[in-house]
């Protein structure tokens, strides 16, 4: 997986948002579109954050889940089990 992404991971994490959001928008993979949902949902915007999750074929849990969400994408991109991830 792309090291660009793993930043991103490790900036939602953070709560930079922003800054993730900047990387994020170049990208155009199917996690890409997962964590540019995560970076929409710690900003408020939710329509935008189901659109992207719809774009990353992925569940919305809502904002309550945000940090599993994260974790979940952490552990799919440094090689975890990607069953963990597909919540």
């Amino acid at each position: 997986m792309s090291d660009r992404l793993i930043e991103v991971v490790e900036l939602l994490a953070t709560g930079a948002w922003q800054q993730a959001h900047e990387i994020v928008q170049k990208e155009k993979s199917t996690p890409a579109a997962w964590l540019h949902g995560i970076v929409h949902t710690l900003e408020g915007d939710l329509d935008n954050a189901r659109y992207w999750y719809r774009k990353a074929d992925r569940v919305f849990r809502g904002p309550d889940a945000v940090q599993e969400e994260i974790a979940a994408a952490r552990t799919m991109l440094v090689g975890g089990d990607p069953r963990e991830a597909r919540a």
